[in-house]
Formats: structure tokens, C-alpha cells, sequence
């Protein structure tokens, strides 16, 4: 199976080290990985804030560049919940049967990553070795757009020699929402506040979750308290391996 990578924009411009360890993963389990070149912003931000109509051009875009992939998959269940909820309505919106049409079409075949191994392929243990405490924090967007459930941590129970931790009070939001944090920044803090109480908690050495967006939030906070928790995106755990470990 032929996969394209979707590596996301804040992916691409904040953690490329996410976009390496997912490439890096499923090649080691055997699927080949094209990267168009081509790809830009999903339009997420765009239709989020109020600019629905500017999204048109990016949602056409998307279709274009993956629209011949076997199979989507993106480290990220932010923008595949954007591709998968809302590029419908962005389409509807355009008013061009032929990008409805598409997007239809295309949207089946994107997943996020986690979903892609456990729902998909059938995989939850993919021979990863990740030797520390761990706590998992599960997104807003893998929750309650993707409903990604347990797919995530399958996987991570599946990893040798990790010790994982619940995550008291798990399905709150962490306070980031992308712009939701500069326009209600207070409101953001204090969320952000409670999210860290409960990773302190959990006495992990690192917080896991399967958006960079979430962890840059999360880790921004934990970074200003010195906490010394770090943070890990679910691909960077699953790439690593025992012999890897050994060199």
C-alpha cells in the first residue's frame, strides 16, 4: 500500500522531528510513503475564524494534490477531523457539484495515524520500545470529531518497557483551540492550569498526545513552571524500537 503523508503545516513549520518519526514508522512496518510536495494548509484556521469562503481555494487544493492517494494519513487529529467533518460543508459552500463530488470521493481515505493502524490495518502493536513513565492525553478533536477512542492507547499499551499512566480528568480540554487561545487567553490559561495539575499528577516523565497543537500548549505551560515533564507526539514513542535503543 502506497501511503501520502499529510504532514500538516504546524507540523511542517513547528515539528518536523513528527512528520520524520510517522514516515519513519511506517516504513519500518512496510508501507511505502509519498510525500507530495505540493500540499499546503488544510483551511482549518481559515473556516475556524469566520473565513469560510477563503477555505474554498485550500479545500480544492487538498483535493488536488491527494485526490490519486491510496490512502491519506496525517499525525494529526485536528486537520483530519477539519478533512473529514468539515471539507463537505466548505465544498456545499463553493457551490461546484464537481468539488462536492471529490471531496466525497476523497474524504473515506484519509485517517489520522492511530486510527489508521488500529482500524484500519488491524495493527496495535508495531514492535515500539519507549522505557519511561508516560501519560496520554487525548484531544478534543480525536475524541469528539474523529472519535478515535481507544485506538491511541492500544497502541501505546502494546509498547515494551513502558510505563503508562492515566491522565486524571482526561477528556478536558487542554484550553489551546488555536485562536481560541489568543482571543480568550485568560480562559485558555486557566484550563491550561487544571490540564497541568493533572499531568503533575501522574508523576510522568512526558505528556503524549496525538496533536503538536495540544503539546505545544501543554508544554509551554509545563516549560514556565520548570516542571521538567516533556512532552511527545504518539509517533515519535511508536518509531522508537529496542535496537534502536541499544545503539
Amino acid at each position: 500500500m502506497r501511503i501520502a503523508l499529510f504532514i500538516t503545516c504546524f507540523n511542517d513549520t513547528l515539528f518536523p522531528r513528527v512528520g520524520i518519526a510517522t514516515t519513519r514508522l511506517l516504513e519500518r512496518l512496510g508501507y511505502e510513503v509519498d510525500f507530495p510536495e505540493a500540499q499546503t494548509c488544510c483551511g482549518q484556521m481559515h473556516f475556524n475564524t469566520g473565513y469560510q469562503r477563503e477555505a474554498i481555494p485550500l479545500v480544492r487544493h487538498f483535493v488536488d494534490v491527494f485526490q490519486h492517494a491510496d490512502v491519506v494519513v496525517a499525525p494529526s487529529a485536528s486537520c483530519v477531523g477539519m478533512v473529514r467533518e468539515l471539507y463537505p460543508a466548505v465544498a456545499k459552500l463553493s457551490g461546484d457539484q464537481a468539488l462536492i463530488a471529490d471531496v466525497e470521493q476523497l474524504i473515506p481515505h484519509v485517517y489520522e495515524l492511530s486510527e489508521f493502524l488500529v482500524r484500519h490495518e488491524g495493527l496495535t502493536d508495531v514492535g515500539a520500545y519507549y522505557p519511561h513513565r508516560v501519560t496520554y492525553h487525548p484531544t478534543c478533536h480525536s475524541l469528539r470529531v474523529l472519535h478515535a477512542g481507544e485506538a491511541p492507547l492500544q497502541l501505546l499499551r502494546a509498547v515494551k518497557g513502558i510505563d503508562l499512566v492515566e491522565l486524571p480528568d482526561a477528556r478536558e480540554c487542554c484550553g489551546f483551540g488555536g485562536t481560541f487561545a489568543v482571543k480568550n487567553a485568560d480562559t485558555s490559561l486557566a484550563m491550561l492550569g487544571d490540564k497541568i495539575r493533572c499531568v503533575l499528577d501522574t508523576k510522568a516523565e512526558v505528556v503524549c498526545s496525538a496533536d503538536t497543537s495540544c503539546l505545544l500548549h501543554i508544554g509551554g505551560g509545563l516549560s514556565r513552571q520548570r516542571a521538567g515533564v516533556g512532552t511527545i507526539h504518539l509517533a515519535e514513542i511508536l518509531m522508537e524500537t529496542e535496537s534502536e535503543a541499544i545503539k
